[in-house]
């Protein structure tokens, strides 16, 4: 496992180790950590002081999938940070009764190849100095 965290203890670290066969790299991200597997971001570990009804371990998907996943994780729910909007990003919340068994699961999934979970990050184009 690969790591660009700094200082920063990475929020729900046994999902790493669930993963590391995966050779998972974790970057930190907007105050969290982001789980890449090879070309994928697959999640984010989130346990922070400030909105805390979003902690817990946030799902990269899409709208499409989400009545799938939602019968595989009854618990998941939207993210309120995101102003209320149903997003692609789901989130097993840290307050559920079922967190641990649902994200467990989650990392079943995501070491069986499951195509409902994960994204391919788009790439940000580099600004060109058209001023030289």
């Amino acid at each position: 496992m690969k790591t660009n965290a700094k200082k920063t203890k990475v929020a729900f670290d046994f999902v790493l180790e669930e993963l590391y066969s995966l050779e998972p790299i974790v970057k930190p991200m907007f105050g969290s950590h982001a789980v890449y597997v090879k070309d994928k971001i697959v999640l984010i570990l989130r346990c922070r002081d400030s909105y805390e009804y979003d902690n817990g371990v946030w799902l990269a998907t899409s709208r499409e999938h989400h009545g799938s996943l939602k019968r595989d994780f009854p618990g998941m729910r939207a993210i309120a940070l995101f102003g209320g909007a149903e997003s692609a990003w789901q989130n097993l919340p840290a307050d559920s009764e079922y967190f641990e068994e649902e994200v467990m699961k989650a990392c079943t999934f995501i070491l069986r190849g499951d195509p409902r979970i994960g994204k391919i990050p788009k790439r940000r184009e580099k600004k060109i100095n058209q001023d030289r």
